[in-house]
Formats: structure tokens, sequence, C-alpha cells
């Protein structure tokens, strides 16, 4: 062996105690991995397919027409109720203007059919008595006509005149009872053809009221392409406001990672917006009914030929710290990494949360409502208050003042206009 050879060459005794202290430090490591895997990693299940999701509230017009004002551009703020679009309203308000009117002369209309009927009874009374005074006259001459003292032609006219009293009592009661049909059972608020009347008014007012599109919600104005002189129809999308303090995170876990998580268990997050230094703290909120692949805009075929396996995710809603949220704020498509402790197991997988309350409500578009009926009560006190106040004048019998009652207004139906 030559020289060089021997030096080369390495002393077995000095290589067994190398290969030993590598796989005393692999198996150590190992170790420690596995004891830090059993009390920590086991215990979590992260991700970082996940992303800020929320809601995207679209401002679409109910009516059609032409844009003649625009009251915020993308990413301005706008708060619940301010203006956002207006719409030329010279149509709708002929429109309300016309309807109005109508109301008006209906519930003049209504009041005359009240009136009418008072009257109707007062000439009641007086065919009444005219018809008992005739009775009265025959009869006085039905006797006398038997002594002679009274012609028969005079005791013919009597009778004549009988008959024609009992036919006038009858047809005036008769044009009461029509009269009545029309008025009984309702006051002058409820009677049907100023409900429908009403109705109509409240319809136009409604469309004049929609020719100005608030924020249903406060929120960041995105995705603005109406424009100035633009011809709407409904359902257009003109623009869309984002409450970015009501947004959340989808992660999407595999399908193995699923098995040991529950709705309600914690979440540590950290966004790439902010990095490491901050962490966001939220909750399992709720689980997917479906795997993304299921509801994709084209689902995949798995019922061919070619199948490759491919492990699917599911997204898991995580509810935020809203005080997180506000200090440091969320834009909707961020990424984000999720961790979910998954210790405590209780509850089922997939339990059915029932919600007992709407979880977002708006009132902006409620008060047009109010505001519609009030207009309503308005009208009909304004046209109905003169015949109250001359009925309540006039020198009527004890069914006119039941007259006067019906045509006066509940007092749970006035409203302030």
């Amino acid at each position: 062996m030559s020289t060089d050879d021997r030096s080369t060459t390495v002393n077995p005794r000095r290589r067994w105690p190398l290969l030993a202290g590598v796989g005393g430090t692999v198996l150590g490591l190992a170790l420690l991995y596995g004891l830090y895997w059993g009390q920590v990693l086991r215990w979590h299940q992260s991700t970082d397919d996940a992303y800020v999701s929320g809601n995207v509230v679209e401002i679409t017009p109910q009516i059609s027409g032409t844009v003649v004002g625009i009251g915020a551009d993308d990413t301005q703020f706008v708060k619940a109720g301010q203006p956002l679009v207006r719409l030329d309203h010279a149509d709708a308000r002929v429109a309300l203007d016309q309807a109005e009117a109508q109301l008006a002369r209906t519930v003049r209309e209504v009041r005359n059919q009240f009136a009418t009927s008072a009257q109707l009874e007062a000439a009641v009374e007086v065919k009444q008595t005219a018809l008992t005074a005739a009775q009265s006259d025959l009869t006085r001459r039905e006797q006398l006509g038997a002594s002679g003292a009274v012609s028969g032609e005079e005791l013919q006219h009597a009778r004549d005149a009988v008959r024609a009293a009992q036919a006038d009592l009858a047809a005036t009661r008769q044009q009461l009872a029509a009269n009545r049909a029309r008025i009984d059972g309702t006051t002058l608020a409820d009677h049907p053809e100023v409900r429908d009347a009403a109705a109509a008014v409240r319809n136009a007012y409604l469309t004049w009221a929609r020719t100005e599109l608030p924020a249903p919600v406060s929120g960041f104005v995105a995705r603005r392409s109406v424009q100035l002189g633009q011809r709407v129809s409904p359902g257009t999308p003109l623009m869309a406001v984002v409450p970015l303090d009501q947004v959340w995170v989808d992660a999407n876990f595999k399908e193995p990672q699923l098995a040991a998580m529950r709705v309600g268990q914690p979440v540590t997050l950290s966004a790439d917006l902010y990095g490491s230094r901050v962490v966001f703290h939220g909750h399992v909120a709720g689980f997917g009914a479906g795997t993304g692949a299921a509801f994709s805009l084209l689902p995949a075929q798995n019922a061919t030929g070619n199948w490759v396996k491919i492990v699917q995710r599911v997204p898991v809603r995580v509810a935020l710290d809203p005080a997180e949220l506000a200090a440091h704020p969320l834009q909707i498509g961020l990424s984000m990494r999720a961790d979910v402790d998954v210790h405590d197991k209780s509850g089922a997988r997939l339990p059915q949360l029932a919600s007992t309350a709407t979880p977002w409500s708006t009132e902006v578009f409620g008060s047009t409502d109010a505001l519609a009926d009030a207009r309503v009560a308005a009208i009909i006190s304004a046209n109905g208050a003169a015949a109250a106040r001359a009925v309540a004048s006039a020198p009527q019998a004890a069914p006119a003042a039941g007259l006067l009652a019906d045509t006066q207004l509940p007092a749970a139906r006035r409203r302030a206009p």
C-alpha cells in the first residue's frame, strides 16, 4: 500500500463515534419534534389559503330614469341614508300631483255620500209626516162622506194624496237604502274608494321618493359605473357600498384538517398587509356546505376516464374581533394566514345553527312608507275637516249626529303631515 492510500484511509475506530454522534443528534431532533408535535402541532390546523370576505351592497334603481346627480365616487366613505344617485323626478312629480288631486276629489265625493244619507234621513221623516197628514185628512173626509158633507170627488182626491205620499215615502226610503249601501260600516278614511285613491297616492309617492337612491349601509364606495345623463332601468348596478366593519375571513382547509374542527374554536390570524407584528383573534363561525370545486362555475367531472384524485378544500368562516378590526382595518380580498386551536372538540362537527335575528338590516327605505302614510292622512284630514265642521254646526237630529261620528277619522289613524 502506498503512502497516499494510507493517508486517505479513515480509522474505523474513529468512524463509529462520528456516526453515533450524528445519529444521536438526528434521533434527538426527531424526539424533540415528536414531543413538540404531540404537545402543540397536533392541536393546531393552519392554512395560508385564507382571504378577507365581506358584504358588497349593490346600489340598483327600482324605477327607470335619467341620472341627473351623483353624490359619491370610488374610495369615498358614505353614511347610511346619504344620497348616492339622483334621477330626474319630473314625471314622478306630475304623477304624484295627479294622485293627490284624485284622493282629495274622492274624499269630497265620499263626504257627499255621508251628507246625502243625512239629507235622505231627514227627507224620510218629512215624507213620513206628509203621509201621516194625508192619512188623517183621508180619515176625516171618509167620516164626513157618510153624511154627504164631502163630495165623492174630494174624497177620491184624498185617497190619491195618501197613495202618492206612500209612493213618495217608499221612493225616498229606497234612495236612502241605496246610499247607505255605499257607506255602511265604513268611515271616511276606511271607505273603499278613499282607500283605493290613497293607495294610488302611496304608489306615486314611493315612485317619486325612489328617484333618489340612498346608501343602505355605511361603508366605502366601490365599482362606480354610473354616469351623468345615463338612462338606467330597474336592477342596473350603479355602484357598490362595502361596509368594512362587517368583514370576515374565509379560510380554505384541506379535507384531513376538518375532522377536529368545531364551531366556536379560537383562531389566530395574520394578514400579509400588516405582517406577523399584528395578530387578529377570532373564532370558527361555520363551515361551508360543500367544497370550493362543487360550487365553482364549472364543477369538475370526476366520472371520466382520466381521473386524478385531488385533495379538496372546504371554506371555513372565521369571525373577527370588532375591536381589533377597527384598530387595523382590512379590505376584501386581502391574504390571511389562519391557525385554528382544535383542543376543544365538544359539539357536532356540522351543527344546525339557527339564527334568531336578522344579522343585517336597514331602515333607510322604511322611512318612505311612513312619509307616504303621513301625506295620505294629511290630504284626508284637509278635505274631510270641512265636512265634519259643517255637520257639527248644522242643527240635525240624533241620526245626523251618528253620521258625523262616522265621518270623523279614527284617532288611531291620525298622523302628523
